[in-house]
């Protein structure tokens, strides 16, 4: 089946915004012509791709896989054609990484201002979700590479290089002071509140295992979606929970928060930099895949 990519094209934008003369406003076209390509397009696929809806259209189910396919090939497309015909030197383009809470605030963000610098005419998107959604983007064709938080299950045909090592700490608020005095077991802690990230997160499931490994289950109290609202909850004495170290010590030292010793050591995590095997990049992805890898 031969079909021509401005057919794509145009059925990109007008599922983007869901009207056609939106679309045809996006395509310099106008609406007469898209909706007559599309009927091209429905005819040549042999399906039907959208429903009329009052104020434009709506996908059916053939139309949202077609999407899922077509979105990803013309970001990549578009990119790259922006990329060639604005400058050949690599120091323009855009870039669309996935990144993680914890990997944004321990290592991301002092980079991408480092590389801003360096680099002013490329752009960077960061979609910010946990890893298992990252490494289903990445997969998808959506991300240029991703940076997240080991350990987790990565893809066999992932490539993967570690950026950054870091520890982490039980802590809770004043309220839990009294639990910052001797060493504890994870089965003493049972009967206090727990605060982390949700089932579903590779955070979650590192402690699950941890927990299980020392004989005892992880059942958490409050669950967050996001990394950033661990300390503003634990601070407030809401519960107890792991932070990283380094975003620790500013609240113990002042004594908003407390450090709570365990009996067993918990093991190391890291922040890791993952991209497909043998998917090459545009050149500004290339560029900031090398300055995060330090080459």
């Amino acid at each position: 089946m031969d079909i021509s990519f401005e057919y794509y094209k145009v059925f990109y934008y007008v599922a983007k915004y869901g009207n056609l003369t939106r679309a045809a406003a996006a395509l310099g076209s106008n609406q007469p012509n898209v909706s007559r390509v599309m009927k091209l397009l429905e005819k040549q696929l042999n399906c039907r791709l959208f429903l009329r809806e009052p104020r434009g259209v709506s996908l059916t189910e053939e139309g949202r896989k077609l999407y899922s396919h077509v979105e990803a090939a013309c970001m990549h497309l578009l990119s790259a054609q922006e990329e060639i015909g604005r400058q050949d030197s690599g120091d323009t383009g855009a870039v669309e990484i996935g990144a993680t809470e914890s990997a944004l605030h321990l290592y991301l963000l002092e980079k991408m201002h480092d590389f801003k610098i360096q680099k002013p005419g490329i752009r960077i998107k960061v979609h910010n979700h946990n890893t298992p959604e990252i490494l289903k983007y990445l997969g998808s064709g959506r991300l240029d590479f991703a940076v997240i938080t080991s350990p987790c299950n990565l893809p066999e045909n992932a490539r993967y290089e570690k950026l950054l090592s870091f520890r982490e700490v039980l802590v809770g608020g004043r309220k839990y002071a009294h639990l910052g005095k001797k060493a504890v077991c994870l089965e003493e802690l049972r009967e206090y509140p727990w605060i982390g990230l949700g089932s579903g997160t590779a955070t979650y499931e590192f402690y699950r295992d941890f927990f299980e490994e020392h004989g005892t289950e992880l059942e958490l109290d409050m669950e967050v979606a996001t990394s950033d609202l661990l300390l503003p909850l634990i601070q407030n004495n809401l519960g107890i929970g792991f932070v990283p170290e380094s975003l620790a010590p500013a609240l113990l030292q002042e004594g908003r928060l407390v450090q709570i010793p365990l009996a067993c050591e918990l093991p190391d995590r890291s922040i890791q930099l993952v991209s497909e095997k043998g998917r090459a990049g545009s050149r500004a992805a290339d560029s900031f895949y090398r300055y995060l890898k330090g080459r």
